[in-house]
């Protein structure tokens, strides 16, 4: 068993930088590199693609990441853990093994968790009585059952650690939490139990500091002003040993900075009940973390308290909404404030004339009228602001209507307008979140390990 063991997060998001992961594998010692793809809203964008099309549904960024990241990683050893898997596990192994083959590369096995995705049991579970109700209404799901796109649970974390015991050098994942990427390698390497609820609480403290990349190392920080080196920023690492100890930090030579305030101010993140952080694995409590800063880029995360996990699991869902559409236009000139707003009273007229009228409107300048030209003593102002509309509306066909109405006022309404590019505003599907949660006993999860 080591006795320090070395994970860094190197995606907080999709779409998070393509040189962090590299970067990561390349700059110092580390034992896992894990990448997390996945927020609320991404699953119901995959679930759309993979209705679409069925080899998709995955985060297709990570193959490619692959191609890049895993000579370096196999070769010195480093294991790979992502829920970059979304709603597709089948598709997203078949092109990691594409990638792997094209690499030469032999012998490498991958675990896939699978079981997450309950969109196609849905309504014989609502049949069961798992009226998966909202957390916070306390309606039942099947009040919005016919617009639902999809349905996740977030699977505890000891399926990651079961794929890593079965020898997985990569570990694909749907959705799990976010913490559990980091979570899963400690349980692996430590032989934490299921009621060592001070580890797992420390292990799961530890992931979410590093959950958002760069977010703990500088980025997004309030104090921008301090950091030095966004250019090459560096990604979070959490240094964990067997009795729970934490030290957070980067790689030498990196940009940002790792201090109390900036590991401080992640740990509020996305924070409700600080006293009552709930995961399918332990509640943590939040409230009694301590911070120390241990030396430059390190600061050491201690006394970490946990209690007995709940016998229920958060489920995500995502439901459609209704229709929206946003457009702007640049309007310039003297008088440009009056302008604008003539313009948004003069489009909204204009559809209701039409017979369209919507659930809800939206108007918005942004700027400020302060360019003056000629001078000192010139007295004529040159303004250029930019008006946003939008409409949202049940009713595609009126909300597609609304896009068609900006563009005829640049040469039919006040002088001065412009900056209409991208073509006509498209409707796009309002996607709605669902907290709900369901019993464990009826969640199946499967962990399968194949070689490659």
């Amino acid at each position: 068993m080591k006795e320090i063991v070395r994970v860094g997060n190197a995606q907080g998001f999709w779409g998070d930088s393509v040189d962090a992961p590299l970067n990561m594998v390349t700059g110092g010692p580390l034992d896992y590199l894990t990448l997390d793809y996945l927020a609320e809203v991404t699953m119901s964008i995959m679930q759309r693609q993979r209705q679409k099309d069925p080899a998709a549904g995955y985060a297709r960024d990570f193959p490619e990441m692959l191609r890049q990241v895993l000579p370096v990683a196999h070769e010195q050893g480093i294991r790979i853990v992502t829920n970059a898997a979304g709603v597709n596990p089948a598709a997203c192994l078949e092109a990691c093994r594409k990638v792997i083959g094209e690499l030469g590369l032999t012998g490498i096995r991958i675990g896939v968790v699978s079981g997450d995705d309950i969109m196609a049991n849905l309504d014989s579970l609502l049949a069961a009585g798992a009226g998966l109700a909202h957390m916070e209404s306390g309606e039942s799901l099947t009040t919005v059952r016919e617009q639902v796109l999809s349905a996740n649970v977030y699977l505890d974390t000891f399926t990651i650690a079961e794929a890593l015991d079965q020898g997985a050098d990569i570990v694909l994942t749907g959705r799990t939490t976010d913490p559990g990427l980091v979570l899963g390698p400690l349980i692996h390497e430590f032989g934490w139990q299921r009621d060592d609820w001070d580890l797992l609480a420390a292990g799961t403290v530890a992931g979410h500091i590093l959950e958002c990349g760069a977010q703990s190392t500088g980025g997004n920080f309030t104090r921008w002003q301090e950091v030095r080196g966004f250019e090459n920023i560096g990604y979070p690492i959490a240094e964990v040993g067997a009795d729970g100890a934490v030290t957070i930090t980067k790689h030498e030579g990196t940009g940002g900075m790792v201090t109390v305030d900036t590991v401080s101010e992640q740990l509020l993140y996305e924070l409700g009940a600080p006293e009552n952080y709930i995961t399918p694995d332990v509640v943590a409590d939040f409230t009694s973390i301590r911070l120390a800063q241990a030396g430059p880029d390190r600061v050491a995360v201690s006394e970490v308290r946990g209690s007995p996990a709940t016998d229920t699991y958060k489920v995500s869902v995502n439901y459609s909404k209704g229709w929206k559409a946003t457009g702007q236009l640049t309007i310039s000139g003297p008088d440009a404030r009056a302008k604008a707003e003539k313009v948004a009273q003069i489009i909204f007229g204009r559809l209701a004339g039409a017979g369209y009228r919507y659930a809800d409107t939206f108007s918005e300048i942004i700027g400020q009228e302060q360019r003056a030209v000629g001078g000192d003593t010139a007295v004529e102002r040159v303004d250029s602001l930019v008006l946003v509309l939008g409409v949202k509306d049940d009713d595609r066909a009126k909300v597609e209507r609304f896009g068609k109405e900006l563009a005829p006022v640049i040469t039919n309404g006040p002088p001065g307008i412009t900056g209409f590019a991208g073509g006509r505003p498209k409707a796009r599907e309002v996607v709605a979140f669902w907290p709900a949660l369901i019993e464990k006993g009826l969640v199946e999860a499967k962990v399968e390990v194949v070689e490659v």
